[in-house]
């Protein structure tokens, strides 16, 4: 039988993160407990737990790496950043997650780091921002505007100018892409997003090949207590079970909505890196595994957007992503998120049947539509 190294990631993502002594339950269970007894592997519930080790053998099993699970996603990247040096020169996407942004703007406001924010889809421009620098941090498909930076080229020239490389992974999923494999130092995850995917927990998650990099990021959970729940490691493992399934349904019909979006008259602009017109397609077509769920469209302006969010009855407005659930937001109503275009909607295709949420989006469509003349 093939060895675990071989398998293909369905199969990981089943099988992975399993005790395969005789007699042991097939899902590893919740271990509810703050104290132990003396003699045994774990001393202490901030230092470890059953559930907690089952989900990071999995995850780290999928990208690649040794993972380390934590409370929430910017929980692990407050633990990426905490390692650097003060005065350390970060590269990071001008239009990264409203979150990452935010925080490293905190760190930059007491000196901490110097902050140098790039356009990541332009390559010759990240790749002169490398000299003296001590992360770059990368996002592809980018948050909201989907954005594909060409990861190998750029993680490459990082590992050769000795610049520590991490990559937010939330859209893609090690399912599309595993920079790891391409020299990343590390890749991050939200897990309250597609790897959960019911919209029920909030974990995190950083994944590294380098055991160094593995053990300083557990000492600071451990020291900093951004510890993640029992329940939430057990269920998060759970959704994982099923996501190479929920992540092959909501990208075909991504890819059907985006399509038909992009044909609507009251649609200015469709980002969807599986669209032949898509600025980025080709790049993504080499290097991903596949485009993704997350769809993002423009229409007039802020009041029209507004409109089709009001008049959409299946499609939940809402500001998270990668649930079963379909939901869509107007990116621009948040403070930090001025770049955005005014009118854009970044839609997380859930797993109701398209033709629903096709009859959905037509209709508030037309209505915003019609409310506007």
């Amino acid at each position: 039988m093939a060895h675990r190294d071989q398998w293909h990631p369905e199969t990981i993502a089943v099988a992975a993160g399993r005790d395969a002594a005789p007699g042991a339950p097939l899902n590893v269970p919740p271990t509810f407990a703050s104290t132990y007894r003396d003699g045994g592997a774990i001393g202490y519930g901030r230092w470890g737990n059953p559930a907690w080790a089952a989900f990071e053998d999995a995850l780290g099993a999928l990208e690649g790496g040794h993972a380390v699970a934590f409370a929430c996603g910017q929980a692990a990247t407050a633990a990426v950043l905490g390692r650097l040096a003060p005065g350390a020169k970060v590269i990071f996407p001008f239009d990264a997650y409203l979150g990452t942004r935010a925080l490293l703007s905190e760190l930059a406001s007491g000196c901490q780091l110097q902050l140098r924010a790039v356009d990541v889809t332009r390559t010759e421009a990240v790749l002169a921002c490398l000299p003296g620098s001590a992360l770059l941090w990368l996002e592809s498909p980018t948050n909201p505007m989907l954005g594909i930076a060409e990861l190998p080229a750029l993680l490459e020239a990082a590992k050769q100018s000795g610049t520590t490389s991490v990559v937010d992974n939330t859209f893609a999923t090690p399912l599309l892409q595993r920079p790891l494999a391409w020299g990343a130092t590390a890749v991050v995850h939200s897990a309250t997003k597609y790897l959960g995917g019911h919209s029920d927990l909030l974990m995190g998650a950083v994944i590294t090949s380098d055991k160094d990099f593995h053990d300083e990021l557990v000492k600071r959970r451990t020291l900093q207590g951004a510890v993640p729940g029992v329940m939430e490691a057990y269920l998060c493992l759970r959704g994982m079970r099923t996501l190479p399934v929920r992540l092959a349904r909501q990208q075909a019909t991504a890819g059907l909505l985006a399509a038909r979006l992009a044909r609507h008259a009251a649609v200015c602009r469709v980002h969807y890196p599986g669209l032949s017109t898509d600025l980025h397609h080709d790049r993504a077509r080499k290097q991903m595994d596949g485009y993704g769920a997350m769809v993002s469209f423009e229409v007039a302006g802020a009041d029209d957007a507004d409109r089709i969010v009001s008049a959409l009855r299946l499609i939940v407005g809402s500001t998270s992503l990668g649930g079963v659930e379909t939901t869509i937001e107007r990116r621009g109503r948040w403070a930090g998120e001025e770049h955005v275009p005014p009118g854009l909607l970044r839609l997380s295709v859930g797993l109701e049947h398209p033709a629903d949420l096709w009859a959905d989006l037509e209709a508030a469509l037309s209505q915003a539509s019609a409310a506007a003349t």
